[in-house]
């Protein structure tokens, strides 16, 4: 007897079988523009509609020229928003760096400048290095050790550092600086000024610390709550302190090459440039509340701003029309994650660790 394969009966309906449903896919697989915005491509909208009018309102923004300052210009500004950016993933604020952008600067111009007798360029800029991390690290000592709010502790190292640097040029500019000195920002490589290759270096090293190794993951976990992060066996103060060192390292950086591409330490320089930090970060997809941020971000952030500040100048536009501008942005950012569904949790900044 021979076994006979039974057919699948029909359905009621025709003798047709049902055909399965296609699976769709998870919702978190579902990159979604809310998802573009979290991830720190929430500016780049904005910096295509901004160059994409610039090239239609006048005919020298994409000028090699224009372009090549415009990298030179922005380049400073990513470099002190990176390490902003560290400070903002911990849910803090470092007010300080533009002060130590300058004091770096006059440290490294006063120790190169060329009639007395300075210290070799590697030197000096490695002593500069040094003073910027070790204001950041004060910072992180206040905030971490002794528990200080963020805003004050650096609101603090932003008047000492700026009065430093006062007290070490007399107010005067240090002047004239060596070619080995300016050498730094002004030299080029492959067409590419060395300002624009040390900034996308910065980016690219900072992008992979904070999402391939795990401080970076320390980093997220204490700005997302600093309880359940020490709970959990995070080191919340180590976190801390190499946050804001970082910062100040960074901000020192910045300094140098500014004094670098400037040709002499100017006591002033600096001032104003923490705003421009927090205004590319926030713009770029940060978070003044923590956890929430890409070195992506905030490079795309910095370009924004530098973008705005060049259109400016092409166009003759007020520069004060310009601050406005960039307080705009900075509103609709934050207004924009309060709609995605941020929820305030207190005055960034303030609460002691």
């Amino acid at each position: 007897m021979t076994d006979v394969a039974s057919a699948p009966a029909p359905s009621a309906a025709g003798g047709k079988r049902k055909r399965r449903p296609k699976p769709q896919p998870d919702e978190s697989e579902i990159l979604r523009l809310s998802h573009l915005f979290d991830r720190g491509f929430g500016g780049i909208p904005v910096l295509l509609v901004i160059a994409f009018a610039l090239s239609l309102a006048t005919d020298s923004f994409l000028t090699g020229t224009n372009l090549d300052n415009l990298g030179r210009q922005v380049s400073i500004y990513a470099i002190i928003a990176v390490g902003q950016l560290l400070v903002i993933l911990t849910a803090g604020i470092d007010l300080s760096v533009g002060s130590v952008v300058g004091l770096a600067g006059v440290v490294a111009a006063t120790a190169v400048f060329e009639t007395a007798g300075g210290l070799p360029v590697v030197l000096a800029v490695a002593l500069a290095l040094v003073v910027g991390a070790a204001a950041g690290l004060v910072n992180g000592v206040l905030v971490a050790v002794l528990r200080m709010p963020p805003f004050i502790v650096t609101l603090g190292m932003m008047g000492i550092a700026r009065g430093a640097t006062l007290l070490l040029t007399d107010g005067r500019t240090v002047q004239p600086l060596p070619a080995e000195f300016t050498a730094i920002a002004g030299g080029s490589v492959f067409g590419v000024s060395n300002l624009t290759w040390l900034m996308l270096l910065v980016a690219v090293v900072m992008a992979w610390l904070l999402r391939r190794t795990v401080w970076g993951q320390y980093v997220y976990a204490v700005g997302s709550n600093v309880e359940s992060a020490r709970l959990t066996g995070v080191p919340v103060r180590s976190v801390l302190l190499s946050a804001y060192a970082l910062s100040g390292l960074l901000a020192a950086f910045a300094g140098v090459l500014l004094a670098s591409r400037l040709g002499n330490g100017v006591p002033t320089s600096g001032t104003g440039y923490e705003l421009q930090a927090i205004a590319a970060c926030v713009i770029g997809g940060a978070s003044l509340f923590g956890a929430k941020g890409t070195a992506l971000g905030a490079l795309v952030g910095a370009l924004v701003v530098g973008l705005l500040n060049n259109g400016g100048t092409l166009l003759g536009v007020d520069p004060f029309w310009l601050q406005i501008a960039i307080g705009v942005l900075i509103l609709i950012a934050v207004g924009a994650e309060n709609l995605r569904g941020g929820k305030s949790r207190g005055l960034p900044g303030m609460a002691a660790r």
